[in-house]
């Protein structure tokens, strides 16, 4: 049964992703870096604004329009701020970047433009009454720790592991090669789950790839019994795999 604080993918490669849900914490802790941020933009603008107004650029502009335009301005700083970071960074705003959170769709797919502005258009009814209210209330009852346009959206946000553990088993490419004599020979599925990933990893990006070729390789060592020294470099092990059971069904 998948964990209530973890958000369970099951991968067309017959194996599952598991990504940490981010809480009420991390995520105040992302939106108050981006609030500190936008705070410095508008404090930008406002001086701006003050030195426009003070050399008479717009005074050919009636006072509305001036007032139109400021306001304008400050609703997409506020909320076009979110939804234009996270549709240019797939899923994060420097907030979200700086306590390695991530949004994402339901299916684990990267999410849309559309997705960005559509959750953060919702922004408007999360903060209500004040200081995110009915936000921080839907992710407390949420199982998925959902805010209300996580919802609409169909987006989730987790915690992204990070990746110094997934560079150092790539950058091991000294390392011994696997003895063909101790490796298993693999089932015609286990052969099919390996050689889908090894065809599809490319596509791939670098945090799911890893996390994938970890626990394929996790899982069949565990059945065959061969333990993890032999088998430091996850996509390596996988490789040989593959290729073993490729030169054992020739001479069958």
């Amino acid at each position: 049964m998948p964990s209530a604080d973890k958000l369970t993918i099951e991968t067309p490669e017959q194996t599952s992703l598991e990504f940490p849900l981010a809480g009420i914490g991390s995520r105040f802790l992302a939106v108050a870096i981006d609030l500190l941020l936008q705070t410095a933009a508008l404090i930008v603008l406002g001086i701006v604004a003050g030195l426009i107004a003070y050399e008479g650029l717009l005074k050919d502009m009636g006072k509305q329009w001036v007032i139109a335009i400021l306001l304008f301005v400050f609703f997409l700083v506020q909320l076009g701020y979110f939804a234009f970071f996270e549709a240019a960074w797939n899923g994060q705003t420097p907030g979200k970047r700086w306590t390695d959170l991530r949004v994402m769709r339901d299916s684990g797919q990267p999410i849309s433009v559309q997705d960005a502005i559509l959750r953060n258009l919702l922004r408007i009814v999360d903060s209500l009454p004040s200081l995110y209210a009915a936000g921080i209330v839907t992710i407390l009852i949420s199982r998925q720790n959902k805010r209300i346009g996580d919802y609409v959206a169909g987006t989730v946000v987790v915690h992204e592991k990070p990746l110094q553990g997934a560079a150092s088993v790539w950058a091991t490419s000294a390392a011994q090669p696997l003895a063909a004599g101790h490796l298993p020979i693999l089932t015609v599925e286990e052969l099919h789950l390996v050689e889908t990933f090894l065809e599809r990893r490319g596509s791939f990006e670098p945090g799911v790839r890893w996390s994938m070729a970890h626990q394929i390789a996790q899982r069949l060592g565990e059945r065959w019994s061969v333990p993890p020294e032999a088998r430091p470099d996850a996509e390596k092990f996988l490789e040989a795999l593959a290729e073993q059971r490729r030169n054992t069904a020739r001479f069958r």
